[in-house]
């Protein structure tokens, strides 16, 4: 290790280091004023945001290539970073709401965060599983954080035990490749392949249960079967950053191995990839209709954009497109934490203690109670359907023009089709909004009030004006070996 290794992943080393000194900080800060972690926590992630910023345009390999800085990562690093400052952000007041304010909620933040830069900055496989495991287990951790409610302690113990299957997925599936490859290394992997030295079979099955574990992480069909639970069970605040970070570092690894090290294996991979892109599409979409829960519509609703997500890396084997896939990909990530995050906001303004306020019909009569609220919330509806002019819709312009560039057209008009069913319960959303009437209790509070003013004016003004945004994701590309 030398000093260039380390100034490679400086945002890193500065978080990790800021939440181990934040640790041992909290020490000395009185009980009443455990507010201050929160705001060092911040102050943590907004250094981290601008170191991240400072390394555009560099491309670095440390660590014996077992680390890569390009621009994908660094695209990731500050789109967790300011994640995190959301995330932040809305549980500043809700856990003193509900009464479950302790501080190891923000270093808990702040490492699992770590773990989602490492995540995109890993270039073998055995740092994505570390990568992995760090992002995981302080969630774990959090989704149990509303002790001792019942629901939040289940949440905790589903997300740990299929987290822990999912993991030794992953870790079979990285052994199989290195008994294929005879080396764990990204770049030595494309080596081994193109020299024509590789056990293909054997790397086959390994890409394989490593596209199950990762495929947990992002909530694909059919590994989806915690989300709902866990989303309903997990604070909000948690749920929300799940829904945004978690997804992302998962996508980000599944980016980073299968169009770097995996391309050779398109011809077996590709039909699985599409067959779980359309499952997890329509299963989200179908089954998020019959929920009368908030926060159980919006986890399925997460499920469905995991599969739109995936549209993008089924083209993962075609050189001529790989570019546009990863930047699509992106581009619709940053346009689902804008929209995901709001939406979430606004859940928070209306739920109250013992998991009230989250049903469908506690929004009834918000449109002439609450106009803004519902306002927003109304922008943030039509961006998951993609309706115009939104960031969902641009972003979902990109991923299926993409798609179709790879030659799945069947793919693109299910995408198409998938869309049209998730009007339903979003517009329902809507209607119940303005149609109904009601007497809806909303929190004013202004940490959530700023995220849901921002993340509204940002899904409408940014769909308008989406070429630097887009031109950005287009400049992220990936290193390759």
């Amino acid at each position: 290790m030398t000093i260039l290794d380390l100034l490679a992943i400086l945002p890193l080393t500065v978080l990790t280091g800021w939440a181990v000194l934040l640790i041992v900080a909290d020490l000395f800060i009185p009980r009443d004023r455990k507010s201050l972690t929160a705001i060092l926590a911040a102050a943590g992630l907004l250094v981290t945001l601008a170191l991240a910023l400072m390394q555009a345009g560099q491309e670095r390999v440390a660590f014996n290539g077992m680390v890569v800085v390009d621009g994908f990562s660094i695209f990731l690093t500050v789109l967790f970073a300011a994640s995190g400052l959301v995330g932040i952000a809305l549980a500043y007041d809700y856990l003193k709401r509900m009464q479950i304010e302790r501080s190891e909620y923000y270093i808990l933040l702040l490492f699992s965060i770590s773990g989602m830069i490492l995540m995109a900055s890993a270039a073998d496989l055995i740092v994505v599983f570390m990568a992995l495991e760090l992002l995981s287990i302080p969630l774990y951790v959090m989704a149990g954080f509303a002790r001792p409610r019942l629901d939040s302690e289940e949440a905790a113990l589903k997300y740990f035990l299929l987290g822990a299957y999912a993991g030794g997925f992953v870790v079979y599936g990285v052994a199989l490749v290195f008994g294929a490859t005879g080396t764990t290394s990204l770049q030595s992997i494309v080596a081994v392949v193109t020299a024509g030295q590789a056990n293909m079979t054997l790397m086959a099955v390994g890409a394989a249960l490593i596209l199950i574990g990762l495929g947990f992480k992002v909530a694909a069909v059919p590994f989806h079967m915690w989300t709902p639970d866990v989303y309903q069970g997990s604070p909000t605040p948690v749920t929300a950053f799940m829904a945004v970070g978690a997804k992302a570092g998962g996508f980000a690894a599944l980016l980073r191995v299968f169009v770097v090290a995996f391309p050779s294996l398109s011809d077996d991979l590709t039909p699985v990839l599409w067959a779980l892109a359309a499952l997890t599409m329509i299963l989200g979409n179908v089954v998020a209709i019959s929920q009368s829960n908030i926060k159980r519509l919006l986890a399925y609703s997460s499920i469905a954009h995991a599969g739109y997500i995936l549209m993008a890396i089924v083209p993962f084997g075609q050189q001529a497109v790989r570019s546009d896939a990863v930047a699509s990909a992106l581009f619709y990530l940053a346009a689902y934490a804008f929209t995901s995050f709001g939406a979430w906001a606004v859940v928070i303004a209306l739920e109250k203690s013992e998991q009230k306020g989250l049903a469908l019909d506690d929004y009834a009569g918000l449109g002439a109670k609450y106009p803004l609220l519902a306002a927003s919330m109304a922008v943030f509806m039509l961006s998951f359907t993609g309706v115009p002019p939104t960031l969902g819709f641009v972003g979902k312009l990109y991923l299926f023009r993409t798609t179709l560039e790879g030659g799945f057209i069947g793919l693109s008009i299910l995408g198409v089709l998938t869309s049209l069913v998730s009007a339903y319960y979003y517009l329902r959303v809507v209607v119940i909004m303005y149609m109904r009437s009601g007497e809806p209790q909303a929190h004013r509070e202004r940490w959530v009030g700023l995220t849901v003013s921002t993340a509204a004016i940002a899904t409408v003004v940014l769909s308008i004006f989406a070429g630097p945004l887009f031109s950005w994701a287009s400049q992220a590309v990936l290193k390759l070996f």
